[in-house]
């Protein structure tokens, strides 16, 4: 792996996890909130040709460094021409130095290469979990924007051990997550 995955994993042992002891009054080292795995998930037109489920396996695996698990869809629905079993998607679950890796490639590299890129909605789940849409894979530099025909969609979601929102946005904020400020909070600062 590179020396990237490194630089985040030792910012959130080094400086984070001392900074939510502080902040949140944790008493235990257990108690403060870690990321514990990132999901990327592409949904794919099972109607389409063959070619489109390949070219997303080889992209995807590419962004993450890891082979994708198709997924298939669990019943038929005939308005859609789906069948049980067909191909509907890709994904792929990352942890440890993996996730490392691609959280900080994701935050620092692909995030700021989205046009008119302000931030990302500071909404989280409910458990302190938070998921981000991609619209158009070619954000990452590992895909070469002009050999591609296709525009690959992607959620990412990031899974935290967290207990509530407030906590999950804490931790990701102090991650690097870049997160848009309220229109109240502009007009305050």
């Amino acid at each position: 792996m590179s020396s990237d995955s490194s630089v985040l994993k030792t910012l959130y042992v080094e400086k984070i996890v001392p900074e939510l002891k502080k902040t949140q009054g944790y008493k235990n080292i257990h108690d403060v909130p870690k990321l514990t795995k990132v999901v990327i998930n592409s949904g794919v037109s099972a109607t389409k040709d063959k070619q489109f489920l390949e070219d997303a396996i080889k992209d995807i695996g590419a962004i993450t460094g890891q082979k994708p698990v198709v997924t298939k869809a669990r019943i038929s629905v005939s308005n859609f021409k789906l069948r049980e079993g067909m191909p509907v998607g890709v994904k792929v679950t990352l942890r440890g130095e993996k996730m490392w890796e691609f959280l900080y490639r994701f935050i620092n590299l692909a995030l700021p290469a989205i046009r008119d890129f302000r931030g990302v909605a500071s909404k989280l789940d409910g458990n302190g979990n938070y998921n981000i849409g991609v619209a158009d894979h070619t954000i990452f530099p590992e895909i070469s924007g002009d050999a591609k025909n296709i525009a690959l969609g992607m959620d990412v979601t990031l899974v935290t051990s967290a207990k509530s929102d407030d906590e999950g946005r804490e931790l990701l904020r102090l991650i690097g997550v870049p997160f848009r400020k309220n229109s109240s909070e502009e007009q305050a600062a």
